[in-house]
């Protein structure tokens, strides 16, 4: 796989995109801007809107209103096909692996080689290649998935993405239940993605992974942009600007709203 994109060229812009589900509006006003050959860390407390913005961006919802740019042309991913077609892939949490099956197997499912009469072999040098140049430490590509720890999961779920050659790749909490050298390793995996000129959307929770390797760091809160800021951000910043300067009840029965409207885009997935 080449790198088509020069390091900071702009692959994706949303302007004033926002998201409604009946009465309910799950995002409002959104903007945001991916470029090639970075991290963006998109991080909010549960009911920010992050789930929704991610699947607005993997095809799953389409937006109610705003615009979206994707390689400086007008665009509508109106299902996760097409995105995927696009070049946007998703690595969702549960990382849809097939544990009966090897790292080949798993890292072309859906894409085989001839799928009339599998070219093995072909499969078998292509997977082999990709991780070398991931520098993946995966013992053997004929390995079962069920065998390999939950940081080598995580990575063939990520050299599975990176197949199709996308431009875009989001992260859905990859190092969640991890442990700390998983976690390092998964973490060193994204830093080589982003090397390769991918834009990279990072999707979490932890903190201290966020400010590791993101190049940016967007919070969302009550479903709005509530700032961007560069990794040198202090820790108390970023979970001020993600929980807000002060809270109150009206406050807090909109998040409880937000929470609502994406447990029902989860629903309508």
């Amino acid at each position: 796989m080449t790198r088509s994109h020069q390091p900071g060229e702009l692959l994706l812009r949303l302007r004033g995109v926002t998201k409604q589900f009946g009465a309910v509006t799950a995002l409002q006003d959104i903007e945001l801007d991916i470029h090639a050959g970075e991290v963006v860390a998109l991080v909010g407390d549960n009911g920010a809107g992050k789930s929704t913005l991610v699947k607005v961006l993997a095809g799953v919802h389409q937006p109610t209103t705003g615009t979206i740019e994707y390689l400086g042309q007008p665009a509508t991913f109106d299902s996760p096909g097409k995105a995927l077609e696009m070049g946007i892939a998703t690595v969702f949490q549960d990382l849809a692996l097939c544990e009966n099956l090897d790292v080949v197997a798993n890292l072309f499912l859906g894409h085989e080689v001839n799928p009339w009469a599998l070219d093995e072999v072909q499969m078998e040098v292509r997977a082999w290649t990709l991780l070398r140049e991931l520098a993946a430490r995966i013992p053997s590509v004929r390995e079962p998935i069920a065998s390999l720890s939950g940081g080598q999961r995580q990575t063939v779920a990520i050299a599975r993405s990176l197949l199709l050659d996308p431009k875009i790749i989001m992260l859905d909490e990859p190092t969640a239940a991890l442990g700390v050298a998983q976690t390092a390793e998964v973490l060193n995996l994204i830093e080589r993605v982003r090397d390769r000129g991918h834009g990279v959307i990072l999707i979490s929770h932890n903190m201290e992974d966020v400010r590791a390797v993101a190049d940016r760091i967007v919070v969302l809160r009550l479903g709005r942009n509530n700032g961007t800021f560069n990794a040198n951000i202090s820790h108390q910043e970023l979970v001020a600007a993600i929980t807000g300067a002060s809270e109150n009840s009206v406050s807090r029965r909109a998040a409880r709203k937000l929470e609502t409207a994406d447990q029902i885009g989860e629903a309508l997935q």
